[in-house]
């Protein structure tokens, strides 16, 4: 990673039930302990059993994800909050007056809002989980590795 990268991250949607679980279990699989990673929403909910279902698909569990709101967060020093909704967006923008960070806003599908059947449904849950997975890998690029 760059000496710019962000040693702590907050992903950050509505419910802290779809898109901000899987932001977190993606970047903690990419990076590890290297960078800090939690999840939150402005409003919590019980984690989505789609998004449990593609991200096992792709060996990762969020079974046991504990949804919870900025207020519940046990660290409010981030480097960047990553605003997966417009309503996360608002909310950081409201609580970084007083904490001292960097705020991006990614557009990204709410899937739990796609009707359809079941595997319409599902696909609309795995374009998510594989546009954040992009994403993030973009965002917090490693360096090349040295040439020996």
């Amino acid at each position: 990673m760059s000496a710019a990268a962000p040693t702590s991250v907050l992903f950050a949607c509505t419910h802290n039930s779809v898109r901000s679980p899987m932001a977190e279990a993606i970047m903690k699989s990419l990076y590890g302990t290297k960078i800090y990673v939690q999840s939150a929403g402005v409003r919590a909910t019980e984690i989505d059993g789609f998004t449990i279902e593609v991200m096992d698909e792709i060996g990762l569990d969020v079974e046991d994800h504990y949804s919870k709101n900025f207020d519940e967060l046990e660290d409010s020093s981030f480097d960047l909050i990553i605003c997966l909704s417009k309503e996360a967006k608002m909310k950081a923008d409201e609580i970084t007056r007083t904490w001292a960070c960097d705020v991006e806003h990614w557009i990204t599908v709410d899937p739990s809002e796609i009707e359809g059947n079941r595997e319409m449904r599902l696909n609309a849950y795995r374009n998510v989980r594989d546009d954040l997975y992009q994403k993030i890998k973009s965002r917090f690029a490693t360096a090349p590795a040295p040439l020996v």
